[in-house]
């Protein structure tokens, strides 16, 4: 079966008219959230890939500090992909990012990626990293990659993990 570009277009729109739509109602959910929290932030939506991106940034330094925890942003998210899916009907793949945490945590799987590659420098068969979510397995394996080495993801659930070798 082939598919005519026209309807290929109309999938591709209505879907980013579907993250566009994941992007409001976080940015609306998220709102009301500072307000109640008297924490001012300004809200930026994009769409990138297949996922909506919602970033809360703020000029003034320290402001988002507790927000931007990697624990406290991955647990708002979850809530926020939770407000997003009951408003929509639909499953929500959406990434918030707080105070840049996000160029934060990419910095530091970066670290961890290159200590595992250190210890299979050192001589180890592979080296495994601790559990993390989908999201940073996509990047720890996309790091893995750029640095010429190969990942695999192990484990079921919580405690899904990836494990580093040599190509």
């Amino acid at each position: 079966m082939t598919t005519s570009p026209e309807s290929t277009e109309q999938r591709h729109s209505t879907s980013v008219e579907h993250l566009e739509q994941e992007g409001d109602i976080a940015a609306d959910y998220l709102e009301a959230l500072l307000d109640i929290a008297d924490i001012d932030g300004d809200l930026a939506l994009d769409v990138r890939g297949d996922r909506a991106y919602v970033s809360v940034e703020n000029d003034v330094e320290g402001s988002l500090d507790l927000l931007s925890d990697p624990d406290t942003v991955q647990a708002l998210q979850e809530l926020t992909r939770i407000a997003v899916q009951t408003k929509t009907g639909r499953f929500s793949r959406l990434i918030l990012d707080i105070g840049g945490s996000r160029d934060t945590r990419q910095k530091q799987l970066e670290k961890l990626v290159d200590r595992a590659i250190a210890r299979l420098d050192d001589g180890a068969s592979q080296a495994s990293l601790p559990a993390m979510s989908s999201y940073e397995r996509k990047l720890v394996h996309d790091i893995v990659a750029e640095r010429g080495f190969v990942s695999e993801s192990y484990g079921e659930a919580a405690d899904r993990h990836t494990v580093i070798r040599r190509a």
